[in-house]
């Protein structure tokens, strides 16, 4: 299986795409808990059926140590748990921050209120961030079906 097209070889999308990167590189200095982090990259990823991120999200998640449960459990984290309330609140702000066109008002207050009781204002500008970027990243892999499953953890380093 090979991509429609070379995300890195054509150098409008290699320009496209450097930036997406350096905005994504930008949130590693964030305060937002690294668990986190991955956890919403990962369930966004899922949403939008992007098998590469997947992929590179759990790998990464668990070489930096998360645990095979959680990690199985994020497509079912309502039932789930072994997730802190802190998670659970970025994980369904980052469902209905993917799922926008899904609901007419977006994010609803009482999910955006719900993540402002466990993360401060910083915190809450990465995540707002990540899921913007881990939705881009997403449409962009899933648009030229970005074959999934060799990622290495540390790959784009």
């Amino acid at each position: 299986m090979h991509a429609r097209l070379n995300l890195f070889g054509d150098p409008v999308a290699a320009a496209a795409v450097k930036h997406v990167i350096a905005a994504s590189k930008e949130l590693e200095g964030a305060t937002l808990p690294s668990a986190t982090r991955e956890l919403v990259l990962l369930r966004a990823s899922q949403i939008n059926g992007c098998g590469f991120c997947v992929d590179m999200h759990f790998k990464d998640a668990e070489h930096e140590g998360e645990s095979a449960t959680r990690l199985n459990m994020v497509a079912a984290w309502r039932e789930a748990t072994v997730f802190t309330d802190a998670e659970r609140a970025a994980l369904e702000l980052a469902e209905q921050g993917t799922r926008i066109a899904d609901a007419a008002g977006g994010v609803s207050d009482e999910v955006w209120a719900n993540a402002a009781e466990h993360y401060d204002e910083s915190q809450l500008s990465a995540l707002v961030a990540l899921i913007a970027l881990i939705n881009a990243f997403n449409r962009m892999n899933v648009l030229v079906r970005q074959p999934a499953g060799s990622y290495r953890p540390g790959q784009f380093d």
